[in-house]
């Protein structure tokens, strides 16, 4: 059992929130349980997350992806009421990380993705590119960008859009999960001949084709689903608190 003020304070020194400016907020969302001893983690705050957390007498819920989000209307109605509504009245604390989820050298999404396509690191959350969320490095030899989708395919369970751009062996890949597509010119200018990221738009297609480079949508939420575990893993370790990552399908 820990407090759950410790806890938060904990992980916002962890993830160094003050760094980022976000599209939301980073940290304690809903205050519920003032003591914690079961974290529920998942990647978005949806309905069914919430309603597993209540089906496991959860006290805090930890996603990559809460509430509160610019320009998203503020009234507390439908669907936004249902959540909310839920947390209170199972006095369930709600703790989300966005970006500096994104980031963090260890338990960050771009690190903990590395890890599953066994990608070597060359530059990362330094902020030298994209505000450190730009990851560049290299993959196994002898890999092409049909080669690199079949281990994206393996190793998330989740076949990529694959978008050719580089003929022959990729020396060099950049990544960053989620919703990262157009940051595909920053990684082709830091002369990475593929890219991985979850969401594809129209235009990186034309992007991709044009720039030389080979482009793997490998979705926003399959490339997301490890951040917020390793989170989850290292509260269980360092505050004995019970962790359970709970998947909720999402084919985007």
């Amino acid at each position: 059992m820990i407090s759950r003020d410790e806890l938060v304070r904990a992980c916002d020194e962890l993830l160094q929130v003050e760094r980022f400016k976000d599209y939301t907020v980073n940290g304690l969302q809903v205050s519920g349980s003032e003591r914690v001893v079961r974290v529920l983690s998942g990647v978005t705050a949806c309905q069914a997350l919430l309603d597993e957390a209540v089906a496991w007498e959860a006290d805090l819920v930890l996603v990559h992806h809460g509430y509160f989000w610019k320009n998203e209307p503020v009234t507390v109605t439908g669907m936004k009421r249902r959540r909310l509504a839920t947390l209170l009245a199972n006095d369930i604390n709600l703790l989300a990380y966005h970006l500096p989820l994104d980031a963090h050298p260890e338990l960050g999404n771009n690190a903990q993705l590395a890890n599953r396509l066994d990608l070597a690191v060359d530059a990362c959350a330094d902020g030298e590119l994209g505000e450190g969320l730009l990851w560049v490095g290299r993959p196994p030899s002898g890999m092409d960008d049909r080669a690199l989708a079949a281990r994206v395919h393996e190793r998330l369970a989740r076949e990529p859009l694959l978008i050719g751009g580089h003929d022959g062996e990729i020396e060099r890949v950049a990544w960053c999960t989620g919703g990262a597509q157009d940051m595909i010119t920053l990684a082709r200018e830091a002369g990475a001949q593929a890219f991985i990221s979850g969401e594809i738009s129209e235009r990186t297609t034309h992007l991709a084709r044009e720039m030389g480079i080979s482009y793997l949508a490998a979705g926003h939420h399959a490339t997301e689903r490890y951040g917020v575990q390793a989170l989850g893993e290292w509260l269980a370790r360092e505050f004995g608190v019970t962790h359970r990552f709970v998947d909720i399908d999402n084919p985007a």
